[in-house]
């Protein structure tokens, strides 16, 4: 790792280095590794307004790869206080993109509403996934371009050429060979689909692997695939998508393994008799695990978490949360969808009234947390406070990671905060 040549005054030549405590102007200067050890105990969005501001070679130290991925690690090792963690939304057909601090809803009392900051792409774009502080954005106008972005440091990755409208597709991490990757199933103008996998990097390209195993719109299909975007396991390195039976109770989770880059498939949670089936059950991510909510006897949702990956056996419990009137919505077969649990007994959801909630799995209490988005520019849509609509969230752990650590150019002018016209 690049180290600082002084902890305080960028042009100073009096002092020895070598992991010496020495004297700059009289005063004691700490040792480089005791000041890189405290800088990454402080909050990425902190870390980059310090980065302009202090010295030349703090910026050199807070702007490197290996301090990020350093960074990165611990912070998401000790953020027990949710200070990392951002939750992100979109809706269809709008150039915005709503920020908001995951802490902050689960503290802020009914008077002090939870604050959405607002970032405005030169197009309409969507979030595919996000990992490592990385959100992947697909432009939804041209359809045929990608780009990688990280809000808290403000740059983005140049667009990517995609070469025809995706169907699935996933964004994650292969950890084996440090590489972000994209796979999309690609519907060419000929109406032929094809299986790609991108590896961003120096020489980034597409590469065509196996096709994926349902085919589009087939009708002799016996499962069907529930979702467009893959959920990114972290440190598994898969992708993943929850399968449903046609004619039948079958449940499944389809894996791609972004390292191996192979297909596999395991159980997911056996439905009781008395589960809804005309309810489509979903695959999401809770606490770094898959889960799986099924609606049971139209009176409540049960929430199972696979505790192990890849091991059905593992399929646990996880809670039983009961229907309420402000929950529920009768006209449409949503289930409740489960987006962060605090301390195993707070879960924030959204609901399939549209609303989000945090509901306490121990005496079954909910609250509506209250979020100003009155400075989102999505006028089409209700107050996030009443609903979410057609909203779309992804939640996200900030970090200082950049597109230019693995070889990509990166600009700063793709997503910008979004000011209202008054």
């Amino acid at each position: 790792m690049e180290r600082m040549n002084s902890p305080l005054h960028d042009d100073d030549n009096d002092y020895e280095r070598k992991g010496k405590v020495v004297t700059t102007t009289g005063m004691p200067a700490l040792m480089d590794e005791l000041i890189e050890e405290i800088l990454l105990r402080i909050p990425a969005s902190s870390l980059v307004r310090l980065r302009n501001s202090v010295c030349g070679s703090w910026r050199t130290l807070i702007s490197s790869s290996q301090f990020a991925q350093d960074h990165l690690r611990r912070s998401m090792a000790v953020d027990l206080a949710l200070t990392h963690l951002r939750i992100a939304y979109y809706s269809y057909s709008n150039p915005i993109i709503g920020i908001f601090s995951a802490r902050s809803v689960f503290e802020n009392p009914p008077r002090e509403p939870t604050k959405v900051v607002p970032y405005e792409g030169r197009r309409c774009r969507s979030i595919i996934g996000s990992c490592n502080g990385l959100l992947c954005l697909l432009d939804d106008e041209l359809e045929d371009r990608a780009i990688l972005w990280n809000p808290c440091t403000g740059l983005t990755s140049q667009p990517l050429k995609i070469g025809g409208i995706f169907h699935y597709c996933g964004f994650g991490y292969d950890h084996v060979n440090d590489k972000y990757k994209l796979l999309g199933i690609v519907i060419k103008k000929s109406g032929e689909s094809v299986t790609r996998i991108f590896t961003f990097g120096p020489k980034s390209n597409w590469r065509t692997i196996q096709d994926f195993p349902y085919r589009l719109l087939d009708r002799d299909n016996k499962a069907s695939v529930v979702g467009r975007t893959g959920r990114f396991v972290s440190g598994t390195g898969t992708l993943n998508w929850l399968l449903r039976g046609r004619r039948s109770s079958f449940v499944a989770v389809l894996s791609v393994d972004l390292v191996k880059e192979t297909y596999s498939q395991f159980s997911a949670p056996s439905r009781d008799s008395d589960d809804d089936r005309s309810v489509f059950p979903r695959l999401d991510i809770l606490g770094g695990c898959l889960a799986v909510c099924y609606e049971t006897k139209k009176t409540h949702w049960t929430l199972w978490l696979m505790k192990e990956y890849g091991v059905p056996q593992s399929w646990t419990k996880l809670a039983i949360i009961r229907h309420h009137p402000l929950l529920i919505n009768s006209r449409l077969n949503y289930v409740l969808r489960p987006m962060y649990m605090l301390k195993n007994d707070v879960l924030l959801g959204k609901s399939p009234s549209g609303k989000l909630v945090l509901c306490n799995i121990i005496d079954g209490s909910i609250y509506f947390p209250n979020i100003d988005s009155s400075s989102d520019g999505m006028t089409k849509h209700r107050p996030l406070s009443r609903g979410v609509g057609s909203r779309i969230f992804h939640i996200y752990h900030e970090s200082l990671v950049s597109p230019s650590h693995f070889g990509l150019p990166s600009c700063s002018s793709e997503m910008r905060l979004f000011k209202p016209t008054l």
